[in-house]
């Protein structure tokens, strides 16, 4: 079989599984397998292809069609400015997530020094990804999963800021170390029955701990806001990534924790997403 036919049989059962961007994710995997670039693929689809490859390349589309993110499959995505190693015991970053990297530099814009604290970092995309902006900006990144933590150390390594990092393994109650002018975290906010409505690619491969948020999905960001209040210095920010409907309640946990609310960030779908706040 060539390329060509090939990349047509895999979008065929992607599509029956409904999966959305079959076409672009059938060519995506003869990528991974051929070890060739897309401009190579469309260059060549009259090009037959090895039975070894071809069993691969039906396997990784029966895991595509089962839901599993092409993201876990390629091992890496795309986030902000880099490219972030993954895998899944780390959400994947979503492009909404970089709404939080605009707002972050942008209040940050004026400072040469930051110190910088991550609550939840897992694959250490939105720490990262703030700390390589400038070279006197360093960070900090604190989670529960030791297997988070390694991955953190392995893409701060690959973008040559490893240095200007340290990693924690702990639970955010538990944490004392240092004072910081920035705290950013995109905790678990889904509440736990929820959790059962979420698309299949989410449900059924990211991982439950990075998700849930307890009964109301507010359990983990109560924990965040009562140790930022201590871990913070006075005018320091808070930047916290919250679901659509928590905007009122997140408001009133800050308040009664010494925080004035700046704003509120939208994302791309017109939702409130994160809010940003300070320690007065």
């Amino acid at each position: 079989m060539n390329i060509d036919n090939a990349i047509r049989e895999g979008t065929q059962i992607l599509n029956i599984n409904n999966i959305k961007s079959s076409q672009l994710d059938s060519e995506i995997l003869m990528c991974k397998v051929i070890k060739k670039s897309r401009k190579f693929i469309l260059l060549n689809q009259c090009q037959e292809i090895e039975k070894k490859t071809l069993d691969l390349f039906k396997k990784l589309i029966n895991q595509r069609a089962s839901g599993k993110p092409i993201a876990y499959m390629l091992g890496k995505k795309d986030f902000w400015k880099n490219e972030f190693l993954i895998n899944s015991n780390v959400l994947i970053p979503r492009p909404d997530t970089e709404i939080l990297i605009e707002e972050a530099l942008k209040l940050t814009k004026q400072k040469s020094k930051l110190n910088v604290l991550d609550v939840g970092v897992g694959s250490g995309c939105i720490l990262l990804s703030i700390i390589s902006e400038k070279k006197d900006f360093r960070g900090t990144g604190i989670d529960k999963s030791r297997k988070c933590l390694k991955l953190s150390k392995i893409n701060a390594s690959k973008l040559g800021i490893g240095g200007r990092v340290k990693f924690f393994k702990s639970d955010v109650d538990n944490f004392r170390y240092g004072k910081y002018d920035l705290i950013i975290s995109n905790p678990p906010y889904i509440n736990k029955i929820d959790l059962n409505y979420l698309e299949k690619d989410i449900v059924n491969f990211e991982p439950k701990l990075a998700l849930n948020g307890g009964i109301d999905g507010l359990s983990e960001i109560r924990k965040v806001i009562k140790a930022s209040s201590e871990l913070i210095k006075i005018n320091g920010k808070l930047i916290l990534e919250i679901g659509s409907d928590q905007k009122e309640k997140v408001i009133r946990l800050l308040k009664n924790k010494g925080f004035y609310i700046n704003k509120f960030l939208k994302d791309y779908a017109g939702n409130d997403r994160c809010i940003v706040s300070t320690k007065i």
